[in-house]
């Protein structure tokens, strides 16, 4: 089922499947600016990511001494267990909980709540965990929303960019076709500010930066300026993704990364993760502001 809240000047709404963001439209011009999950191409808007950000090496992980097997991306996506627990006008709270089946695969005990706030053209995202066991929870959370780009008919991939809050150095880790880490990098951001798109740009798997200086990213089209920006003080890496020549672009901040291909597959020293202790919640937010 999906739900809505409204501002001025959005209306945003989301499925309780997987706890999902599936659109923000603009009240005045009716732009759809999230990517409306076309299955022939990526049948996703913007999953949440827990307790793992992307792949595990051979799907498999080590906890405890023993093996446990993940899917990509966790256990929220598509999942059918959220419910809404809170709701106003502006706001939207849903929460997943451990249950026998989920200590199968990731043996916590969980509760992931994830609250939707929406104020005038910012809508924020708050993930809140808690560790409801008795011992210390090892986990990473992500966002992975897609923007449609371009947004409006007439328009060239092309036309758009990325732009960075700091002119930025950095490298992404090139992704194996195992859709694990390599250990290549590849200079993406050469003291610019700026990242073009252009439909070539992701044939290698998703741009993954893990030293940016930045914590602000605007999507922006060469002759209309800034389409939207996301905050993102929360988040230590941030992915870019799309499909080949795909009409979407996803900006994707997590706390957390993939197996590399020299991974030792043991969970508790997988790069970026955190550690909650018993009892004690965690809450992690970023934020998108349309223009």
């Amino acid at each position: 089922m999906k739900y809505s809240i409204q501002s001025a000047d959005l209306t945003v709404e989301i499925n309780a499947i997987g706890m999902e963001l599936c659109s923000i439209k603009s009240n005045l011009t009716q732009t759809e600016y999230i990517w409306q999950a076309d299955p022939s191409i990526w049948k996703g808007s913007a999953p949440v990511l827990f307790p793992i950000i992307g792949a595990l090496k051979d799907g498999l992980t080590l906890i405890k001494g023993k093996v446990y097997s993940m899917p990509k991306h966790g256990l929220v996506r598509n999942s059918t267990k959220p419910t809404l627990i809170e709701r106003t006008e502006t706001s939207l709270k849903f929460r997943l909980t451990w249950d026998e089946e989920s200590l199968q695969n990731y043996p916590f005990k969980f509760e992931l709540d994830m609250v939707f706030r929406l104020e005038g053209k910012t809508l924020s995202i708050e993930h809140i965990v808690t560790n409801l066991g008795n011992e210390i929870m090892p986990y990473s959370i992500g966002g992975h929303p897609a923007f449609n780009c371009p947004l409006v008919g007439g328009e060239e991939y092309e036309d758009y960019f990325l732009e960075f809050e700091h002119k930025e150095t950095d490298s992404t880790w090139m992704v194996e076709p195992s859709g694990l880490i390599g250990l290549n990098q590849k200079l993406v951001l050469d003291n610019t500010k700026t990242l073009r798109l252009n439909k070539h740009l992701f044939d290698d798997d998703a741009l993954i930066f893990k030293g940016l200086k930045s914590r602000e990213v605007k999507l922006c089209h060469k002759s209309k300026g800034t389409i939207l920006s996301m905050k993102f003080d929360d988040f230590d890496y941030l992915g870019i993704w799309a499909k080949p020549a795909a009409p979407f672009v996803c900006i994707e901040p997590w706390l957390g990364i993939g197996d590399s291909s020299g991974s030792n597959q043991k969970f508790t020293e997988k790069e970026g993760l955190l550690f909650v202790e018993p009892n004690q919640s965690e809450t992690k937010s970023y934020s998108i502001t349309v223009a």
